[in-house]
C-alpha cells in the first residue's frame, strides 16, 4: 500500500511507520520538521503546519490510506494555554487534513484517526464498549470534535476509522516511562487507593490495530484501542512489581498527584473501564492480552 502518516515521529507513529515499513508498504509522512523526520525515520517526509494551513493535496493523492496521529501532547499539566493547544491541535489539525483529501485527486481511500478513551470520561466500574457516548469533561470533549473532525471526511467517500487509545505500554514514553523510576527504587504503588480502571494496550497491538484499520473494510467508526482486560490500578502496580521484582505497596495519594499535575491529574485518578469490543467481534488477534507479559515484553525492549 501507499500510505501516508501524520504525527509519525512521536513513539506511536514511529512504531507504525516501521511496522509498515517491515510489511513493505510505501509511506510518506507530514510533518512540521520533515528533515527531522526524513532522518529518524528513513521516508519520504512533507512539510504541514497542521494548525495553519490545509494538508498539502499532492502528498495525499494517490496514496491508499492516511492515518492521523499529530496532536498536542496531552500529558502536562493543563493550563489555559495547554488547554487551548491540546483542543486546536486536535480540532483544527485534523479539519486541515480533511480539506487536504477533499482537494486531493486521486484521494486516498481511509482514514484511520487517532483518539481516546478520555472520551468516555470517568464511569466507575462500568464497563464501556464503543457505543457509550461521550461525556462533558474536557478531555472527552476534545476527542468528541477530534472525531467530529475525522468523521467528515466520510462525506467525501473515505471509509473513516477512529481509534480511542488507552495507555500504552511502551518503556521509551508515556505512562509507563514516568512509572518506571519510581518502581524500581521500590516506592511505586496505587494511586489514588488504586481503584480505577487502567485500559492499557502494548505498543505492538495497536500498531496492528492500525494495520488491520487499513487494511479490512469491516473496520469503519470508533475503536477502542485497549487490550481485552482492563485492570484496577492497584492490580497494575503489582504487576509492574512483579515484572521489575521490586515492592509495589507505597501508596500515591489523590492530592500528591493533583498538585504534581493539576486538572490533568483527572486521567489518573478516574479512568475507564474500556473494551475492545469490536475489535474482538471482529476477530482482532491481539499479541499481548495479558498484562503481566505485556509488561515483560514492553519492559525487555
Amino acid at each position: 500500500m501507499r500510505l501516508a502518516v501524520t504525527g509519525a515521529t512521536g513513539r506511536i507513529g514511529a512504531r507504525l511507520v516501521a511496522a509498515l515499513r517491515e510489511r513493505g508498504d510505501d509511506v510518506c509522512v507530514l510533518s512540521r520538521d520533515p528533515g527531522r523526520a526524513r532522518e529518524a525515520l528513513g521516508v519520504e517526509a512533507v512539510g504541514w503546519r497542521p494548525e495553519q494551513e490545509p494538508a498539502p493535496a499532492a502528498a495525499l493523492a494517490g496514496r491508499d490510506g492516511v492515518v492521523h496521529l499529530a496532536g498536542e501532547d496531552v500529558a502536562q499539566r493543563w493550563t489555559e494555554a495547554a488547554k487551548r493547544r491540546i483542543r486546536t491541535s486536535r480540532e483544527l489539525g485534523t479539519r486541515n487534513l480533511v480539506a487536504g483529501l477533499r482537494a486531493a485527486d486521486p484521494r486516498p481511500a481511509v482514514l484511520v484517526s487517532a483518539s481516546g478513551v478520555g472520551w468516555y470520561g470517568p464511569h466507575g466500574d462500568e464497563e464501556l464498549d464503543e457505543g457509550a457516548p461521550a461525556a462533558g469533561d474536557f478531555l472527552a470533549q476534545v476527542c468528541a470534535v477530534w472525531e467530529r473532525e475525522a468523521a467528515a471526511a466520510e462525506e467525501l467517500g473515505v471509509r473513516v476509522v477512529r481509534v480511542r487509545t488507552g495507555i500504552v505500554l511502551d518503556r521509551h514514553g508515556g505512562a509507563l516511562k514516568r512509572m518506571l523510576p519510581f518502581f524500581r527504587l521500590g516506592v511505586g504503588g496505587p494511586v489514588a487507593g488504586g481503584e480505577q480502571w487502567m485500559p492499557w494496550i502494548h505498543l505492538d497491538d495497536l500498531a496492528g490495530m492500525y494495520l488491520q484499520a487499513l487494511d479490512d473494510p469491516a473496520w469503519t467508526g470508533p475503536f477502542n484501542g485497549t487490550a481485552p482486560e482492563p485492570v484496577r490500578n492497584k492490580e497494575f502496580s503489582r504487576a509492574l512489581g512483579r515484572a521489575l521484582r521490586r515492592p509495589a505497596i507505597a501508596p500515591v495519594p489523590a492530592f500528591a498527584v493533583r498538585v504534581l499535575y493539576g486538572e490533568m491529574a483527572d486521567i489518573v485518578v478516574h479512568g475507564q473501564r474500556a473494551v475492545p469490543e469490536r475489535a474482538r467481534a471482529l476477530g482482532f488477534p491481539f499479541r499481548h492480552p495479558r498484562l503481566d507479559e505485556a509488561l515483560r515484553d514492553a519492559l525487555a525492549r
